[in-house]
């Protein structure tokens, strides 16, 4: 008896349970989220921040329920002209979160509401801000190469000096410029309950008119580039091949010097040979030259008139003289 007593009001407290979540009394927050409570369209009480198993009168009140966590908002790129007259295209995101429920749905309702006001809001701020900067500003962040090409040597990085000198200084700069949209914006958006975390410039595109003009000084500081390059080349090449022309002539001047000297020495020792050779036989040094001398002068088709006693003659003769 006590047993079923038991499962009865068990039975009961399980049926009340699912009674008061049907008709929204008990509801949950989780750590993700916060929670106004309305009473017929209007806020009743503090906003409820604390995750756990919360109670409301059901039916005539409602949970509203709002993102603690960061959320994010995507512009949609505007036309915009710089200082210096150049039209572009910007793109801008930015990330948020909701840190005064309360007024969030006072004053925006829901995220689409706000996505709306930030769309007011931070396109303005950067309106302002790249209609008072040139295009420059937008498009780099430093001028390192600048710096770089000042501190280094001309000839020791000719293409960073070269890069350097088509780029124009900057005083602000990509980062502060988004720095500065992200205070103004900052400025506006705490009435909406929404504290703005960080703006970023996510793309920049050229108008097509712009887009011409920019691709033509690309193309001529290219041309320029190659140019000076092609210049420099020739002039390294005519350096080169004068160099070489000189190694080679050195290179021949001092080998014909040692062929020479070669050759004076072989000439002095076949002449110091000879002589030696003359003096130890100076009748057979005589007859070998004139033996050379008649391979020389005579041959087959040769007549000669000789006298008897023509040294010429000498050694034609027989050993009796005849």
């Amino acid at each position: 008896m006590k047993t079923q007593k038991l499962i009865s009001l068990i039975a009961a407290l399980a049926v009340i349970i699912i009674v008061f979540f049907a008709s929204g009394a008990l509801y949950i927050v989780d750590e993700t989220k916060q929670v106004v409570i309305t009473q017929f369209g209007e806020p009743i009480g503090k906003p409820i921040t604390e995750a756990g198993l919360h109670f409301k009168i059901p039916i005539i009140r409602q949970a509203n329920y709002f993102e603690k966590r960061i959320l994010q908002w995507d512009g949609d790129p505007n036309q915009i002209p710089t200082k210096d007259k150049r039209y572009i295209w910007v793109d801008t995101t930015a990330r948020w979160r909701i840190v005064d429920p309360l007024k969030f749905l006072q004053s925006v309702t829901n995220e689409l509401g706000a996505h709306a006001r930030l769309d007011d809001i931070v396109d303005s701020a950067t309106r302002d801000f790249v209609t008072n900067h040139n295009l420059v500003e937008a498009v780099r962040n430093t001028n390192r190469l600048l710096d770089e090409a000042s501190a280094k040597d001309k000839d020791a990085d000719e293409d960073l000096v070269f890069a350097a000198e088509e780029l124009e200084k900057i005083n602000v700069g990509r980062e502060d410029l988004t720095r500065g949209i992200l205070e103004e914006a900052s400025k506006i958006v705490p009435q909406y309950g929404i504290e703005l975390i960080d703006v970023r410039i996510k793309r920049i595109n050229y108008v097509k008119d712009v887009q011409i003009k920019v691709f033509e000084r690309m193309i001529s500081e290219r041309k320029r580039a190659a140019e000076r390059y092609r210049s420099e080349g020739q002039g390294k090449r005519a350096e080169i091949e004068g160099q070489m022309e000189k190694e080679l002539n050195q290179i021949s001047s001092e080998a014909y010097k040692v062929a020479e000297e070669i050759k004076g020495k072989a000439d002095a020792e076949a002449i110091k040979i000879y002589a030696d050779a003359y003096n130890r036989d100076p009748e057979f040094y005589g007859f070998i030259k004139t033996l050379d001398t008649y391979r020389n002068t005579i041959d087959k088709g040769t007549t000669i008139i000789l006298s008897t006693d023509s040294e010429y003659y000498e050694y034609l003769k027989d050993i009796k003289g005849n």
